[in-house]
């Protein structure tokens, strides 16, 4: 009897991992396959879950399988692209990719008796006879060139190599490597003469910097006269069941339902290490959490190591601040033309991770005021967010994201002139209808001052000095407009408008004096969105072509119009009118002003009006 009851129970845990094992997140760079997952959830094909990002290679395969079964609800072009990215999760499905397989050849004797194998673009596949083991290894090979008719060439190369094991269904093992180089030329990448001298150092090929308001990934660099290098490394381990997971990883993540970027966590900046938690226990209910470690770039004076550094001599080097970060996301699908979720976070800069904050369902914010409120300390950095999902018909789908950083009921009176720094998104998918493959898609976003940022700069909302949020940060506005066309295969074409606001910048100082408020009206109480500071406006043709899994090649032509401009009204206390090299402040006017944000927000290649061709060539994405 016990042997029957044993045999049932392990029946039931293990039958359902026979299919859709690989526990591994698919990166959110590949956007083709995100881009094909939102198409069929807005034609109301399948359902998914696009608060949540990366998907697993796992899920992703499960939803691709569903809409397999409801053939006769696609037209011709999404059946092809349907079996074109099926091949690329066929061992998630327990099979391998048809193209050149050699399990039934004698390739070499042992390798037929306990695996197949598969060569497919040129991806190596391992399947074992009885699927126990999986194995996938891949290269990554790529290039992009950047034309700007008036500034000269960037080009963008990488290359590395990934690999993705699963053992036994219950365990996997993935990681990967790209080493990037950025290398510009022209006379567009010389110094301004307004810009001060701690920036220096920043090459005008590097796209991608912290005070920068553009959607490129963030990036740790290395020196570089050219340009800039950096490494990408990521990877992790996961031990899961058919109802969750628990694991430790370095990614990118998105929560958040966005297409053109996230304002809760829109992964802006470098991927992190972190400790993951996913339960899935039901159709309608997915819980997410993470425990973060998050690099400060803020030096701890007291945290040093003291180095040799001549005969007679040492030097010290200075430590960064520890810095972290703990997340959970509530996720409900009540039915499928509705989902809601909710959570909360907490950045913190304690000497060691704080146990408390390893409760993964819990309330940050409660659990913070008992550890620092005795003792008069100040608070950690605590948000919550929302998010809301409505498909009232097929083709049409709604949403539309909420971030909390800072809230008291007081701010809510006429009376009181602050702010609660919040940040909204809404926007709309309308697909496949009354054309299969055109879809219109456009996204609104605003965040009001002090959204994102602390008067503690270590407890900030950024990680690297990356916006962990929306990459516009506080007293910002987006909008984003897009028309796309898939005219076969894997081939998408669109057209794109955004237009990106940079209101009023300030530091969050809390102007106190003696314990109270000083005569000057504090900068939560400013008034968000009064007058501009910077602006770009931007159109882009896209033409991506998926020739085989993994390997994609596209053309570009933007448009582009970045400007800046100087606030009419006096400097107060707190706002960013530039700053010394000693870290005093400034208060420049006109001209100067205006070169100070303009190279402050926006790299040299994008600034003023600029046509710029954009071509590349990528294998592994």
């Amino acid at each position: 009897m016990i042997r029957r009851i044993v045999i049932c129970l392990l029946s039931t845990v293990l039958l359902p991992l026979s299919l859709y094992a690989q526990r591994i997140p698919q990166a959110i760079e590949y956007t083709e396959i995100y881009d094909f997952l939102e198409e069929l959830t807005t034609d109301g094909i399948i359902e998914t879950n696009a608060a949540i990002k990366p998907y697993t290679r796992d899920y992703i395969a499960k939803v691709l399988m569903e809409a397999q079964t409801k053939d006769s609800l696609l037209n011709r072009r999404q059946r092809e692209d349907l079996q074109f990215y099926l091949q690329d999760y066929a061992l998630e499905c327990d099979t391998l990719p048809v193209y050149y397989s050699y399990g039934h050849r004698h390739v070499t004797q042992w390798i037929t008796k306990i695996s197949n194998l598969s060569l497919a673009d040129p991806s190596l596949h391992m399947l074992t006879k009885k699927k126990i083991f999986k194995m996938r290894i891949r290269p990554i090979l790529g290039m992009d060139i950047n034309y700007n008719v008036k500034k000269g060439m960037i080009t963008h190369r990488w290359y590395g190599a990934e690999i993705q094991m699963d053992i036994a269904g219950h365990l996997s093992i993935w990681g990967s490597i790209r080493d990037n180089s950025w290398k510009g030329t022209g006379k567009g990448f010389l110094k301004d003469k307004y810009y001060p001298s701690t920036y220096d150092k920043i090459n005008g090929a590097r796209l991608a910097q912290p005070s920068y308001l553009n959607n490129l990934p963030g990036a740790q660099y290395k020196e570089a006269e050219y340009g800039g290098d950096y490494s990408d490394m990521r990877g992790g381990i996961s031990l899961y069941m058919w109802w969750g997971s628990i694991g430790i990883q370095r990614e990118r993540i998105q929560w958040g339902d966005a297409q053109h970027c996230s304002n809760i966590l829109s992964a802006h900046n470098p991927a992190v290490p972190m400790l993951t938690l996913q339960l899935t226990p039901c159709k309608w209910f997915q819980f997410d959490y993470f425990h973060a470690w998050l690099p400060s770039n803020v030096i701890d004076s007291t945290y040093y190591y003291v180095e040799r550094y001549t005969e007679d001599s040492t030097k010290i080097n200075y430590r960064p601040h520890n810095k972290f970060m703990a997340a959970n996301m509530f996720t409900f699908i009540p039915c499928k033309y509705l989902q809601f979720g909710f959570g909360n976070s907490i950045v913190y800069a304690e000497r060691n991770p704080q146990a408390q904050f390893f409760i993964p369902i819990a309330f940050f914010k409660s659990l913070d005021h008992l550890f620092t409120k005795g003792v008069n300390s100040e608070n950690q950095n605590s948000q919550f967010f929302a998010t809301l999902t409505l498909r009232p018909t097929d083709h049409l789908r709604l949403y539309g994201s909420f971030f909390l950083d800072e809230f008291k009921f007081s701010r809510l009176k006429k009376s009181n002139k602050e702010n609660n720094p919040i940040s909204y998104l809404v926007g709309f998918n309308w697909s496949g209808w009354p054309v299969r493959g055109l879809s219109l898609r456009a996204e609104f976003m605003r965040s009001y001052i002090a959204c994102y940022t602390h008067s503690i700069s270590v407890l900030e909302f950024t990680s690297n000095s990356y916006k962990m949020g929306h990459y516009m940060g506080d007293n910002s506005q987006s909008i984003f407009v897009q028309l796309s066309y898939r005219p076969s295969r894997s081939l998408r074409l669109s057209l794109d408008f955004t237009q990106d606001t940079k209101y009023r910048a300030y530091d969050y100082v809390r102007a106190y004096i003696a314990g109270q408020r000083n005569t000057s009206t504090p900068i939560i109480a400013q008034k968000p969105f009064s007058e501009k500071i910077w602006r770009n406006n931007q159109v882009t043709f896209h033409a991506v072509y998926e020739v085989f899994n993994n390997c994609y090649a596209h053309v570009d032509v933007c448009f582009n119009q970045t400007r800046a401009y100087a606030p009419s009204s006096a400097r107060i206390d707190g706002e960013d009118r530039g700053w010394n090299p000693d870290g005093s402040s400034q208060n420049l006017e006109g001209d100067a002003l205006k070169n100070y944000y303009l190279n402050k927000y926006s790299p040299v290649f994008t600034q003023g009006t600029n046509l710029t061709l954009s071509c590349g060539l990528s294998f592994g994405f």
